[in-house]
């Protein structure tokens, strides 16, 4: 589209061209009179304006586009894997399209099958990646591998633990020595490296359902390795776990901003926070075992001497030895190096040990949000969430691995009593349960177990009372909170020290006598369209899983109510001495618990949707509380 000649009165045309990926705009020459007659500085302006206009036009036209082309490319995804899973197997047509698939033809069982590994370049050159491997723009494209490692029934796999210890040493082909020192110290581990795939420095460790939200994460933790005075000895830069899919008010309370605007930052001043297996970059040095040592450098733009060049069959046969669940037989895999074996929380326990050895980390919290994934969208999937995490941290407390035992004379007092935080959630439920069981039935029973009113003693309690809650919405508000979703924080507290904390402690007393062993408990993060909707809504959903948890929970909520009720009417009736007055607190422990129990009285009695409770589930635990308070009057 050109425009005019010498004698042309009409403003220019213009004309774009996509041209090696870039944008080229054209504009037809004016006419030497109508330059003369505006000007030169005229001239550029209107055409810069003009320009401007095109570009802005191009870029909403693209942002329009983009998300169509990036559904339609998830739909075609989308549409696959649910094929695949009604079908039970991968269609031959997909097959064709990755090797790696063909592999998984002979597998009969998701935890019973061979080392699947596949790398996505034609060749691997360690210090010079192929020059033909780049995208549209000329950038290099990043090594992308896809390993299955091999599980066997009679063989422990380690969950996360052993995948990340797989990816590891795949990633980094390490051979150890072990040498006694001769001042009678602990082993010193010498590193001779031989690099498979990649000889970076630092590495990202992310979970599968988290994605990037900020591209600068990278430089920011890169600028705290690289840091000429303290960047030697950081370990580990860890984000906070942000989530996408959060309600306005919270109803799980899983943002929790109060521990990762006060906490870890509070940490982070006295040594470094913990590890919490994503959004964490590695220094690798520090993952695979090595200590600390006073002076010590190393040079990030260090290259492994030696290049390796292989096809991409056999680089792909010498790594699955790798992935073999014999080959960390022996070795100290799971001990000294890599993630430690034998913890629900194997990330927290890894990243003390770390510590201990004389590395510091970083807790950085951006503005803009790091990395994004998904929070728990129903009651069942929080609860198991928190079991695995106050069982894991209550493992922790009462093995070898207590930050008062190992982390003595090698953290600072301040840093373990900040795991302790942690490792005591479990055993919070003990007191919890106490309030919730104790005092209400002493209502129901007319007898006091607080100072009155007029006593100068109720003050104490007065006080703890009004401070403790006034300081947790402060704090709660100041983070970013709303008060609805405060209240509904106070729900999500009580109901999991109450279920999933319980059942930690049951858990690993058991683990400690050997009738069982420590499992790990996948949290599910896929949920049905009717959940889903609930969940927008702020509805909380119970379901019929869990039984026991919510069998727990709907018999505390029960109870309460009844006492409430029954204790009222004694004092309504002045069948209780000095009535009200007596029982003022016991009344307000009571009626709390009622008010924050009203989603499951509505689950019980009031709702019809599949997000209820069940029929069956409402009249045990109707029975199981009329029976508490009948046995207790009696």
């Amino acid at each position: 589209m050109g425009g005019g000649g010498e004698e042309d009165e009409h403003l220019p045309l213009f004309e774009t061209k996509a041209m090696k990926g870039r944008l080229v705009y054209r504009v037809t020459s004016h006419t030497k009179r109508r330059r003369k007659k505006m000007g030169l500085d005229t001239y550029v302006r209107i055409r810069i304006m003009i320009d401007s206009a095109c570009q802005v036009q191009f870029h909403r036209l693209v942002l329009i586009l983009l998300p169509l082309i990036f559904k339609k490319l998830y739909k075609a995804m989308e549409d696959q894997i649910e094929t695949a899973t009604k079908l039970g197997y991968i269609p031959e047509d997909i097959q064709t399209k990755h090797t790696g698939f063909s592999e998984w033809a002979s597998v009969t069982s998701q935890r019973d099958h061979q080392s699947i590994l596949q790398v996505t370049c034609q060749y691997i050159i360690i210090d010079g990646r192929d020059s033909n491997a780049v995208d549209a723009d000329g950038c290099v494209l990043p090594t992308l591998v896809y390993l299955s490692r091999e599980k066997r029934p009679n063989r422990p796999h380690n969950f996360k633990a052993g995948a990340m210890n797989a990816l590891v040493r795949i990633l980094d082909f390490l051979y150890l020595q072990f040498q006694s020192a001769t001042n009678n110290e602990l082993p010193v581990m010498q590193l001779r490296v031989s690099s498979k795939i990649s000889n970076g420095q630092i590495i990202l460790n992310v979970d599968c359902d988290m994605h990037s939200n900020n591209s600068d994460a990278v430089k920011d933790a890169l600028c705290f390795f690289m840091d000429e005075q303290k960047g030697n000895e950081i370990a580990y830069v860890q984000f906070p776990q942000n989530f996408n899919n959060l309600t306005k008010n919270d109803i799980y309370g899983s943002k929790m901003d109060v521990i990762t605007k006060v906490e870890f930052p509070g940490l982070d001043g006295h040594g470094g926070s913990l590890y919490i297996g994503t959004g964490c970059f590695h220094r690798r040095e520090s993952l695979c075992g090595k200590k600390y040592e006073t002076g010590y450098k190393f040079d990030m733009k260090r290259r492994i001497e030696g290049k390796v060049k292989e096809s991409v069959n056999e680089l792909e046969e010498t790594s699955k030895i790798l992935a073999n669940c014999t080959y960390e037989e022996g070795t100290q895999w799971g001990k000294e190096m890599g993630l430690k074996y034998g913890c629900p929380v194997e990330d927290v326990i890894t990243g003390l040990s770390i510590q201990c050895r004389g590395w510091k980390s970083i807790f950085y919290c951006p503005e803009r949000a790091a990395f994004f994934g998904i929070a728990p969208t129903t009651l069942a999937q929080m609860l198991v969430q928190h079991k695995r995490w106050a069982e894991g941290h209550f493992q922790i407390l009462l093995s070898k691995c207590c930050p008062f035992i190992m982390g003595h004379g090698r953290i600072n007092l301040e840093l373990q009593m900040g795991y302790s935080i942690y490792d005591l959630w479990a055993p919070n439920c003990l007191p919890t349960l106490c309030y919730l069981i104790l005092p209400p039935l002493y209502l129901l029973k007319g007898i006091a177990l607080f100072p009155k009113i007029t006593s100068p003693w109720f003050i104490p309690y007065a006080f703890v009372i009004v401070a403790a809650n006034a300081y947790y919405l402060a704090e709660f508000m100041w983070c970013g909170g709303t008060l609805k979703g405060w209240w509904n924080d106070r729900r999500v507290w009580m109901f999991k020290r109450t279920t999933s904390y319980l059942f930690a402690v049951i858990d690993t007393v058991f683990n400690l006598l050997g009738l069982s062993s420590s499992g790990f408990d996948v949290t599910a993060k896929v949920s049905e369209q009717d959940v889903s909707e609930r969940y927008e809504k702020e509805i909380m959903e119970f379901g019929s899983s869990l039984s026991g948890m919510f069998t727990i929970i709907a018999t505390l909520a029960l109870l309460n109510l009844f006492c409430l009720v029954g204790g009222l009417k004694r004092i309504a009736l002045n069948l209780v001495n000095s009535g009200f007055e007596t029982m003022f607190l016991q009344v307000l422990v009571c009626g709390t618990a009622v008010a924050i129990n009203l989603p499951v009285y509505q689950a019980l009695f009031f709702r019809k949707d599949k997000g209820r409770l069940p029929i069956s589930l409402a009249f045990k635990s109707f029975i199981l509380a009329l029976l508490v308070c009948k046995i207790f009057l009696y």
